[in-house]
């Protein structure tokens, strides 16, 4: 069970892949944390990502899958993994798909522009504790202030109205095409190619993993 995520930030897949996680055994692979560790193991591809880090730059796409292809060589993938932010962009797709990395799903968790800024920049937190909250769906009992300990709740940056447009913005740019990519790899009839699937990401965190696991089941048959 091999699975790459894809959808707007704030559309869900964190949570999502929780469940996936959960119900399957696999691993989610986070290029950032697969960066973070190679540097800290000082392993060869880790001092080449470093190099490239220190002087600002992005580490280049061939590089990061060479990190996928040794962190899915790990234990804990034997059973699949499930892969969020890498590729985000078509060169890295066809680098995934030119070191031979087959993914058995691609899924899309969809919603509309306009849900995702409502989502994004209502959200509130508590630093503290990383409590999180929601001013139209899931407010505190007291406005701006936690639960817990009554301090003050604050918005983080990543979540102001400019800043959550620009990453929808270059989400449609560079990542969305990624859909089109797969969809044609599919309809190509290349045996290697992954199963599309696409769930609204609407509703309650349940409603929506029910969903993904009755479609995975359904074209897992």
């Amino acid at each position: 069970m091999r699975i790459l995520l894809l959808g707007l930030p704030g559309a869900g897949k964190g949570t999502q892949a929780q469940f996936l996680m959960a119900k399957f055994g696999i691993p989610q692979i986070s290029t950032g944390d697969m960066l973070r560790s190679a540097m800290r193991d000082a392993s060869p591809l880790g001092n080449k990502a470093k190099n490239y880090m220190d002087k600002g730059a992005l580490v280049p796409d061939e590089l990061v899958t060479e990190l996928v292809k040794e962190r899915i060589k790990s234990s804990d993938c034997a059973s699949g993994f499930i892969m969020d932010g890498f590729p985000r962009t078509l060169p890295q797709a066809e680098s995934l798909r030119g070191a031979g990395i087959n993914i058995d799903y691609v899924l899309e968790i969809e919603l509309a522009d306009d849900e995702i800024l409502r989502r994004m920049i209502g959200r509130r937190v508590h630093l503290a504790s990383g409590r999180s909250y929601h001013v139209e769906f899931n407010p505190p009992k007291v406005d701006g202030k936690d639960d817990i300990t009554g301090e003050p709740l604050v918005q983080r940056p990543d979540d102001n109205k400019e800043t959550v447009k620009k990453r929808i913005e270059t989400y449609h740019a560079q990542t969305k095409p990624l859909v089109n990519y797969y969809l044609k790899w599919v309809d190509s009839g290349d045996p290697h190619a992954p199963q599309y699937v696409n769930i609204y990401g609407g509703g309650s965190m349940e409603h929506i993993r029910d969903k993904i696991f009755a479609a995975l089941s359904k074209t897992h048959e």
